[in-house]
């Protein structure tokens, strides 16, 4: 909805007319009986100096006047005339969300002229106009009427509540507050409407199967849903997604409304299947089940497609996993879950998000609609376990019952065969030689699932046909679009591209014989932050060719209030003996209602250092790309045979501005730093070395004169598995382990290599 909203604000322009204040006092709520005479008055006192250079902006302009002073035949009628205008520019183009103000427009004024009724003049005014759009401009105007009106009444008593102590109200300021409560008043008026209207428009032009039911060999049933065009003269390749999550809203008409059959099955216990839904468990085998079946039906080309983001994505790679369904031709995956590599562990540190989504999704008692969406609850839920100190084990029963799914879990702390069997592993991946196209962001949990999916299909295939695109984004960025400020990060505006779209054109280019979407010029297509520009690379690796290495110094930073007890990212090794200390008390929970500050954003004034040490360099001389996966070494001594690590990295802008490069952060367990299988403890008490290399990746320009900040932090919070060091299984170990604290001595000769190209 909030995107909605942008685009109708958007609609409004900039008038190029003298400046003009009008006398304005909006009443104190946007309920009150008296606003639309308030805003009748505002538009008719502007309809008579109303002027603009730009006729399609002052068309546009004139015809929001018009309709919120009750002109509703002049309205359409200069809707009409903004339609023929534009009529050889729009045809070139994606339908915008003016169309919603001329159906209004349209409804208004047959109310007005045949004194009818407006529910009537409003049907009238939707067939007329909605029939005559494609399929893919009707699926996007039905989904902006049937979004609902509550955040555009919001947007309008924000505008009331500004301009009310003024008494006045400059003219431009006046046409966009004119839009803002069109928006409202228009949407509150025909919302009742559109469920009926979209549902028979959509009984038009396609045909829709809410209940069908696939058998597997075993017995089981899968729930589907299936959604295809109602002219059946050809059969057409289909768009499947398989997913755990039930939701009113699938996506299945959308892939019908760009020419597939659209299908979207439920993993076994959901929706209609009966059972006890179980993650992961037989998802690869179900949905080579669903596809097998597509394959024999009347209307299907023997093709299919997979789509989806998180859990979906996985299921496109369970589905490959033992051996490739002949009717699979092509997968597209969005942040890609990889179970045992960033779920319900990311380096091998268990969260417990994994607990509560584990219990919600599978149904199990206690975990209630009610319960699994309150967050303050899950919070006391951590923070009660915290202050406990008990074993991490203990959290299974955090609800009464054991969570038996999470317990299976727990018993797994290592990328071991129950992980492995569940996805492609190793030489697997060679045998998928089928079309991969792999969307994530920066900013997204599930950057670390898709780099591994990549990584490892090129790494068993070098000529393996896998394509990344990666930017500014986050998990939600194919379902909801990229956002012009995502975490108070404005994006390039080039970064603003539409995902889902692209995932269509790339389908069309392997299914229809269409054209190859331009982004995708190579293996690795990314959107470089602060440059406005895409780029393009055979590897991850070669992202980057360069690197510019920064060595841990331990000498403090100095002249600079604002970095505190900071350190030196230095460019040459000053010393092998030098150190910081850090130190860190595991066994003290008196922090535990601060232990999780909510998060900064991506930009931000300050840092979250706790339990951490901080190593900034001195200004950039010239401005550098970091582009691709950092690495480096760390030489330490440490008191304890393991520990849990976290890395961040900043850019430091010469404003005071923190801009994280990437989020969430690189956590790794050390012991598993080099293998996610078999552990490899640390030596207490003796000067070792670990090198590492991150699982997550950025693309960013640094300003000249801008520092490069490294976190360094060692983990203690009430949302994550604990390490006390004992080099036990971590999972037994409780806070009476931590009676001595962790001590940590980092060498001068530690570095990271950040990638830079040049």
């Amino acid at each position: 909805m909030k995107s909605l909203l942008l685009l109708l604000v958007c609609l409004v322009g900039s008038s190029w007319a003298t400046a003009q204040d009008f006398d304005f006092k909006p009443p104190a709520s946007v309920n009150d009986p008296t606003v639309p005479a308030v805003m009748r008055d505002l538009a008719e006192r502007i309809l008579p100096v109303y002027q603009e250079n730009d006729q399609d902006r002052y068309l546009r302009n004139l015809s929001g006047l018009q309709l919120v002073a009750g002109n509703y035949t002049a309205a359409w009628q200069t809707r009409q005339q903004l339609r023929e205008r534009r009529k050889s520019v729009d045809a070139r183009r994606p339908i915008g969300p003016s169309v919603i103000y001329d159906i209004y427009a349209y409804a208004k004024a047959r109310e007005a002229e045949d004194k009818g009724r407006f529910p009537q003049s409003y049907a009238t005014a939707y067939r007329a106009i909605v029939s005559q759009l494609s399929d893919q401009d009707a699926y996007k105007l039905t989904g902006w009427l049937a979004a609902p009106a509550g955040p555009l009444r919001d947007a309008v008593q924000r505008a009331f509540d500004q301009w009310r102590s003024k008494g006045s109200i400059p003219q431009t300021d006046a046409v966009d507050l004119i839009w803002t409560y069109l928006a409202f008043d228009a949407f509150r008026n025909f919302h009742p409407l559109i469920a009926a209207l979209n549902e028979e428009d959509d009984s038009r032009r396609y045909v829709t199967d809410w209940d069908v039911l696939i058998k597997t060999p075993d017995g089981a049933n899968i729930s589907a849903v299936v959604v295809r065009p109602k002219d059946d003269s050809k059969t057409l390749p289909t768009l499947l997604e398989f997913t755990i999550y039930v939701d009113s809203r699938t996506f299945a008409k959308e892939c019908a409304a760009h020419g597939y059959v659209g299908i979207v099955a439920f993993t076994r216990g959901e929706r209609r299947s009966r059972g006890q839904v179980i993650p992961f468990k037989y998802d690869g085998e179900d949905a080579r089940t669903v596809i097998n079946w597509i394959a024999k039906q009347p209307w299907s080309d023997g093709r299919v497609g997979m789509y989806g983001g998180t859990y979906s994505a996985f299921t496109q790679w369970a589905a490959t996993a033992k051996h490739l369904p002949a009717a699979l031709k092509a997968i597209a995956t969005h942040s890609a879950t990889a179970p045992g590599i960033d779920f319900p562990m990311t380096g091998n540190i268990v969260r417990n998000a994994g607990y509560r989504w584990s219990g919600c999704v599978a149904n199990l008692k206690d975990f209630d609609e009610k319960t699994c969406s309150d967050e303050g609850f899950w919070r006391g839920i951590d923070e009660a376990w915290y202050t406990s100190g008990k074993p991490y084990r203990e959290l299974e029963h955090a609800l009464g019952d054991r969570n038996v799914i999470f317990h299976n879990w727990l018993d797994h702390p290592s990328y071991d065969r129950f992980w492995q069997k569940l996805i492609p592993y190793k030489e697997q991946f060679r045998h998928i030689k089928i079309p991969v196209l792999a969307t994530t962001g920066y900013y997204a949990g599930g950057e670390v699932g898709s780099l591994h999916y990549f990584t490892e299909h090129y790494r068993a295939d070098p000529h393996a046909n896998h394509t990344l695109v990666i930017g500014p984004y986050d998990d939600g960025a194919m379902q909801h679009g990229a956002p012009a400020n995502l975490q108070g990060y404005q994006l390039d505006q080039n970064a603003l591209i539409d995902l889902r779209e692209l995932r269509y054109q790339w389908f069309d280019y392997i299914f229809k014989g269409a054209e190859k979407p331009a982004l995708l010029q190579d293996r690795v297509n990314y959107e470089v932050m602060g440059s406005n520009e895409w780029q393009h690379a055979p590897s991850l690796e070669a992202m980057g060719k360069g690197t510019l290495k920064f060595y841990l110094d331990a000498a403090a930073l100095e002249g600079d209030a604002l970095k505190g007890d900071a350190h030196r990212l230095a460019l040459r090794k000053t010393s092998d003996s030098t150190f910081v200390q850090h130190n860190i008390n595991l066994a003290d929970r008196s922090d535990a209602a601060s232990a999780l500050p909510p998060p900064n954003g991506i930009v931000s004034k300050s840092l979250q250092t706790r339990n951490a040490v901080v190593f900034v360099s001195d200004p950039l001389k010239h401005s550098q790309q970091f582009s691709g996966l950092f690495s480096g070494k760390l030489d330490f001594t440490i008191n304890k045979m393991d520990v849990d690590l976290t890395l961040a990295i900043y850019e430091l802008l010469p404003n005071g501005d923190y801009v994280q490069l990437f989020d969430p952060a690189y956590e790794f367990r050390a012991s598993y730093v080099h293998d996610h299988t078999n552990r490899q403890l640390l030596k207490a008490g003796e000067r070792q070395q670990l090198t590492f290399k991150s699982d997550r990746l950025t693309s960013r320009t640094l300003e000249t004169g801008s520092r490069v900040v490294m976190v360094l932090s060692v983990n203690k919070r009430p949302d994550r598995q604990i390490n006390y060091g004992t080099g036990n299984a971590v999972n037994e170990e409780s806070i009476d382990d931590a009676r001595v604290p962790v001590k940590i001595r980092w060498y001068s000769d530690s570095y990271i290599d950040i990638p830079i190209r040049r």
